[in-house]
């Protein structure tokens, strides 16, 4: 039975005989409701059910406010894939075709490890929308939206913006005059590093630190001048060691613990998990140092992505939520 407070029974005294009509129609549905409920929450809670049917499959991530899907935003190609921004390297042919096989085995490789996929909006007039990582940083339950040093790149934004809203996560934005790319930004545990170089600015720095800190972050700024963003030049391995390409790091001395590898591609890995790492096939020499290291390289072939300055890691971002 539905009760009523005090203050409902009086306006259902004062109210026409057909609201008191449709107020206990309305009453006895929900009586019926609740009865549905119960009675199929017990038929289903008498079953036996193995632990696979009462998790999600995807990985979790577990904390004291639940447990929370593992996702990666992903981003198609653009068929103007070929005129994509150049920095540090000469302009190669690049095969759209190609490149966009080599798109499909990244993500069936994402969705393989058991992560959620969820692409936004393909955004054809920009080339080099297809590195989502630069639009968004994720730290908690915090989403920051970018705003791309370079002008070209600046609408990739606007569609990233309502898919991260709606897995629950709190916005932030930089803003004029600040610039923030993604891929100058490096996680390692609670510190922060970012690249302060040709797309990322000191105002933009300012207004990302401004944001991350309260929630515990340590942000170092980190100067660099000699590849497209930080991520170019170093990743971490999960136990916080900076890998990099020496020649295009600025200054090694500001990493705790730093790896060289020697080849450019192997300074990018994507961490799946305590052992697993996501990195370009077209680093053998480097995959066989962190065998050697106790870790499993998933190889991937991204050499198109590579002509453009691109790596494993700017093809996805990964986002914790409901």
């Amino acid at each position: 039975m539905v009760k009523l407070k005090p203050r409902s029974e009086a306006k259902l005294r004062t109210a026409s005989r057909s609201q008191r009509r449709l107020v206990c129609r309305v009453a006895v549905v929900i009586s019926k409701m609740r009865q549905c409920i119960r009675r199929d929450s017990r038929a289903f809670l008498s079953q036996p059910h193995s632990l696979s049917t009462r998790l999600p499959t995807a990985p979790t991530f577990g904390s004291k406010l639940g447990r929370f899907l593992i996702r990666r935003l992903v981003r198609r190609t653009s068929s103007r894939l070929a005129e994509g921004l150049l920095t540090h390297i000469e302009r190669q042919p690049v095969d759209i075709q190609r490149a966009r096989k080599q798109w499909e085995s990244y993500v069936a490789l994402l969705r393989d490890i058991g992560w959620v996929i969820r692409e936004v909006s393909p955004l054809d007039a920009c080339a080099d929308s297809v590195f989502i990582e630069d639009t968004v940083v994720v730290y908690r339950d915090v989403a920051v939206i970018t705003r791309p040093g370079s002008d070209a790149r600046k609408p990739e934004v606007l569609e990233v913006e309502p898919v991260v809203l709606g897995i629950g996560l709190n916005i932030h934005h930089i803003v004029a005059p600040g610039t923030l790319d993604g891929g100058d930004v490096l996680k390692v545990g609670d510190t922060i590093y970012v690249g302060r170089g040709g797309r990322t600015n000191q105002q933009g720095i300012d207004q990302f630190t401004a944001i991350v800190e309260p929630l515990g972050a340590q942000v170092i700024a980190v100067p660099t001048t000699k590849a497209l963003h930080l991520k170019s030049a170093i990743t971490a391995l999960p136990d916080g060691t900076i890998i990099g390409w020496e020649p295009v790091v600025d200054d090694v001395s500001i990493f705790p613990s730093f790896l060289a590898m020697p080849e450019e591609q192997g300074a990018h890995v994507v961490i799946v998990d305590d052992k697993r790492l996501i990195m370009s096939a077209n680093a053998p020499r480097s995959a066989e140092i962190l065998r050697q290291r106790g870790y499993e390289p998933l190889l991937v072939d991204i050499g198109e992505f590579e002509k453009l300055e691109g790596c494993v890691t700017c093809l996805s971002v990964r986002v914790r939520g409901n």
